[in-house]
């Protein structure tokens, strides 16, 4: 089967499909209250379907190092359940073994972007402070105003 440079590889509809029913049976079939609301943010599958990483975040627990690491041993001793789930949902001769990572985007995003808009901002009062005026943030705008 060929692919289009463009399309979807096997193994990224696997995922996909992967993350969706997993949402699903996390939902409603896992009834451990340590878990709290599991978020599945992302599926990779290696390419021969041995492995899918799975990342999750966590929702109504504590955000810290020992919940977290109970969250996701929660999640891999129902690998096994949520695997054979899987197994009725997928058409495959091989369900890839589920490993599960807490997903620290979630995390790390809003701190990124705090660090990013505090540069800026100092950008601009260490340019104004030097007599520069205020720092053009679209850098395209000065090409436009010597036209």
């Amino acid at each position: 089967m060929r692919h289009s440079p463009r399309g979807y590889k096997r193994t990224d509809r696997i995922a996909d499909q992967m993350q969706r029913d997993l949402a699903v049976l996390v939902q409603r079939e896992l009834k451990d209250p340590r878990l709290g609301m599991v978020t599945i943010s992302g599926v990779k599958v290696s390419r021969d379907l041995a492995f899918a990483d799975v990342y999750v975040t966590f929702m109504g627990i504590d955000e810290v190092e020992e919940n977290i690491k109970q969250g996701l041993d929660v999640l891999a001793n129902a690998s096994g359940f949520l695997r054979s789930s899987l197994a009725k949902d997928l058409k495959l001769r091989v369900i890839p073994n589920l490993r599960f990572h807490y997903d620290r985007t979630v995390v790390d995003g809003p701190k990124m972007s705090a660090l990013i808009n505090r540069a800026r901002s100092e950008d601009k009062a260490l340019a104004e402070r030097n007599g520069l005026g205020a720092v053009n943030s679209d850098p395209g705008a000065d090409d436009e105003a010597s036209e």
